[in-house]
């Protein structure tokens, strides 16, 4: 039985309504080991390419789902085991703590690296959103293990060279959270208004307005009023007791 063929042009396609979305065991124990030791794949959907040679927006599919890719891996140096992880445009830098991925199967496990894009030179490139996870095969040596793989030098030596050729690379963008994005505009606006309020200059109450409007006074025509208003009432009520005092002394 022939098997699958889904890259076409360095370019997985796969037919509608159909998605490759495999987990790391997967991807490390049934696509990574059979490509390292040139065993039959599964499917032929993972393409061959040297990721470092593209930025990762110009690698081969569509940038808005996740792209896995075999890759070779190039030696920076002559000399050494460093990794060339430059592009055109910046270069991939590892960040935190590599994952191992085991089985009881095998005795080989899988690490996985998460790599994060900068543009720019090293050390001074900015950060982007372009995320890859990069999983390579290791040997995995226990002293309780009565295979020759744990015991013969020779196979050890000649399982790490192989298994040092390949590695699958899963890239993809990270998404910023809805609910993260709301709470960026929402403490931008209240930032802007604390600020307005602090410019603004305090008024009168507004029921004051409605006053001074409907009486046609000032302020200080009003405390004058209210001074010859209580005068008037004094003129007045000493007025009234004079008129009653004499009308008085006239019936006396």
């Amino acid at each position: 039985m022939n098997k699958l063929n889904f890259v076409r042009e360095g370019v997985t396609k796969l037919p509608p309504g159909f998605r490759f979305q495999p987990t790391d065991e997967e991807l490390v124990f049934q696509y990574l080991k059979c490509k390292v030791f040139s065993f039959p794949l599964p499917a032929s959907i993972i393409p061959e390419i040297n990721v470092c040679n593209y930025d990762p927006w110009d690698l081969p599919g569509e940038s808005e789902q996740e792209r896995f890719f075999f890759s070779s891996k190039e030696a920076k140096y002559r000399i050494g085991n460093r990794i060339n992880r430059a592009t055109a445009s910046g270069y991939w830098k590892a960040t935190g703590l590599d994952k191992q991925i085991t089985s009881r199967r095998y005795q080989i496990a899988g690490m996985r690296k998460t790599l994060v894009f900068h543009m720019g030179k090293p050390p001074h490139g900015s950060r982007t959103d372009w995320i890859m996870h990069e999983y390579r095969l290791v040997t995995v040596a226990s002293k309780d293990c009565n295979s020759p793989l744990a015991k013969n030098p020779i196979i050890q030596n000649f399982l790490n060279h192989h298994m040092e050729k390949w590695v699958v690379c899963r890239i993809f963008v990270k998404k910023r959270s809805k609910r993260s994005e709301d709470e960026i505009i929402q403490s931008f606006c209240n930032n802007n208004h604390e600020d307005k309020k602090s410019m603004a200059v305090p008024h009168e109450p507004k029921f004051f307005y409605f006053m001074r409007e409907k009486s046609g006074i000032t302020p200080a025509s009003s405390s004058s009023s209210s001074s010859s208003s209580s005068s008037i009432t004094e003129i007045s009520s000493s007025g009234a007791d004079l008129e009653e005092s004499s009308s008085h002394n006239i019936v006396r």
